[in-house]
């Protein structure tokens, strides 16, 4: 008599919904670490002269997002496609 617990069971592959759900939930990451990048190099300070004062500086956190979003959307740094390996690797570790 087999024990099924000590046979080997093949991973099942990933669908192609659950690898596009990984790979956005990677850029993602990736676009909310450019975010923080832009945040620390100064990216969308408020200005000295003729700046939009209060109202701006608010709101400069959107103009950051919506700018590493383009960026990670536009390839971004590889930061993306190594996480997404790293996530495909984790959940399907058969392949």
């Amino acid at each position: 008599m087999t024990d099924l617990a000590l046979v080997p069971q093949a991973a099942p592959q990933l669908t192609p919904e659950r690898r596009e759900q990984l790979r956005e939930v990677a850029r993602d990451l990736e676009a909310s670490f450019l975010s923080e990048m832009l945040r620390y190099a100064g990216s969308a300070q408020a200005r000295t002269s003729f700046g939009g004062g209060a109202g701006e500086e608010q709101f400069s956190s959107f103009l950051r997002t919506e700018q590493a979003r383009a960026m990670a959307e536009g390839g971004g740094i590889g930061l993306a496609e190594s996480l997404f390996n790293a996530l495909v690797a984790r959940e399907n570790p058969g392949s």
